[in-house]
């Protein structure tokens, strides 16, 4: 069975959209149809985004910054008169040991990787009640149950986010509003190179593999289409498996 995915219509807004997972994702919605919206600091990994995919568009915004996170949806929604996916991409991955970690970088990877999923939902989910439709997608890890060392910050964000997903979807059901999360698997990504150099690398590449950004683009895709009549869900790639090798094979 060959899925494709209509989005024509639909305003899709990708925090941590610049790079990664979330690039491929805009790409992917972008050949869908939808008007896509990058959101990020990276400016420079945004321009190289928008230079092969002319249909997307970019905003600077640092998602730890509610006040920014705020106003940037707001005009996101002034501008193309609604919002009907948010997929909460941005994140931070230090490496360090618990008793070496500076109170400054533990608060940083909770204000971008849980604080700022917290924000754009904020801003994003009253538009999405008011028109009784709309898809919330975080993204989670297997970290968050596995834990690794050095990562427990990380680890700790992405179990938090279980939690605040699993209970702000029961709040919005009612709605029509669906909040869901991914836990996408070890993605080689320019966070996950700077993460998981060395050792590392090596032992996930031999355990669990090490897919690709365009690997997830399915899941994502589907979390968003109206065919996930599901709400505080998690879909978890546990190991990696190539999508393009799935479609040569089938050629």
């Amino acid at each position: 069975m060959r899925a494709t995915f209509d989005a024509a219509g639909d305003v899709i807004v990708i925090t941590g959209g610049a790079n990664g997972i979330g690039a491929g994702l805009a790409r992917a919605c972008a050949q869908a149809g939808a008007t896509v919206v990058v959101c990020d600091v990276d400016e420079r990994a945004a321009s190289g985004l928008l230079a092969d995919a002319p249909g997307v568009q970019f905003r600077r915004l640092d998602v730890s910054d509610r006040d920014a996170v705020m106003q940037v949806m707001q005009a996101i929604e002034a501008e193309h008169g609604r919002i009907d996916g948010l997929v909460c991409a941005a994140a931070v991955q230090p490496r360090k040991a618990v008793h070496d970690t500076e109170p400054q970088a533990w608060r940083k990877t909770l204000a971008v990787n849980l604080d700022g999923v917290v924000w754009c939902y904020q801003a994003v989910v009253p538009g999405m009640i008011r028109r009784r439709r709309g898809s919330v997608v975080a993204f989670s890890s297997g970290l968050a149950h596995s834990g690794w060392p050095e990562s427990a910050a990380y680890a700790s964000s992405k179990a938090a986010l279980v939690a605040f997903v699993k209970s702000a979807a029961k709040e919005v059901a009612q709605h029509r509003v669906r909040v869901n999360l991914i836990a996408p698997g070890v993605i080689d990504t320019p966070q996950y190179r700077h993460a998981n150099a060395g050792n590392d690398d090596a032992h996930w590449a031999a355990t669990l593999g090490v897919g690709r950004p365009e690997d997830v683009t399915g899941p994502l895709l589907f979390l968003l289409s109206d065919a996930a009549t599901m709400t505080a869900s998690l879909v978890s790639r546990d190991h990696a498996y190539s999508a393009c090798e799935a479609a040569g094979a089938a050629q």
